[in-house]
């Protein structure tokens, strides 16, 4: 069973690590983005039957006490289920990260999206083909594997626990083999070094996620290779 990491975060006391956001409290209802609709109202920015896109919690019911915390959403523009993915945080961390952070240059990156068959690395691995970029991904199955190639069209992809953390850098290299100009990282660990490995020079590394140590009970080693962000004048 794996964990969302978001959530998993907020599962950690203040004590333990800090947070962009607060963990979730004992015997409260669990936090999280949700869908509704409208079933009464007193606002006139919002008439029974809207459907709204917020973070009140998972529940049948919720009272608004304002319009700051709920947006309506447009039904017709796609499925409801798209404003918790697509059109919602995924989609909008996966778009933040490659082009504003990570700067991507439409139709001249080589991309690489670790965790690529996740919501936000599906996503990115999309965006980034969509921008006409060459896109390596790395998951954890084979049939996630196959996912990526047949219906995302990614160029070149790998099941990282087949090929062993020992070997990621050689399997890159494969996909890369020019070198990566772009990293959405989402797990860290040996796939950022493996990553840093096969960097362009000036390449740059977007920091979403670290899979890898989301669990550890120990301090987790950093990537060995770090001095080479350095000398190939890399941005993380």
């Amino acid at each position: 069973m794996s964990v969302d990491p978001y959530k998993r975060g907020r599962m950690r006391s203040p004590k333990e690590t800090k947070s962009y956001i607060d963990p979730f409290q004992l015997n409260k209802p669990l936090d999280g983005a949700c869908v509704g609709q409208v079933l009464q109202s007193k606002n006139n920015q919002f008439k029974v039957g809207d459907y709204v896109l917020g973070n009140f919690g998972w529940r049948e019911y919720w009272l608004s006490r304002d319009s700051k915390n709920v947006m309506k959403i447009n039904q017709k523009i796609a499925p409801l289920q798209s404003f918790l993915g697509a059109l919602g945080m995924p989609g909008l961390t996966s778009y933040v990260g490659l082009v504003s952070i990570g700067k991507l240059n439409e139709g001249k990156d080589t991309v690489f999206v670790s965790a690529a068959s996740g919501a936000v690395g599906s996503i990115a691995c999309q965006i980034a083909k969509i921008k006409g970029c060459q896109v390596v991904g790395s998951a954890g199955s084979e049939e996630k594997v196959e996912w990526l190639l047949d219906d995302v069209k990614v160029d070149h992809t790998f099941n990282h626990k087949t090929v062993g953390e020992n070997n990621l850098s050689s399997e890159l290299k494969k996909g890369c083999p020019k070198g990566i100009d772009l990293y959405f990282d989402n797990v860290g660990g040996k796939h950022l070094e493996a990553a840093i490995d096969n960097m362009k020079t000036f390449g740059r590394i977007v920091l979403c996620g670290m899979i890898y140590q989301y669990n550890t009970t120990t301090p987790p080693l950093g990537p060995s290779n770090l001095f080479l962000a350095v000398t190939s004048r890399i941005r993380l």
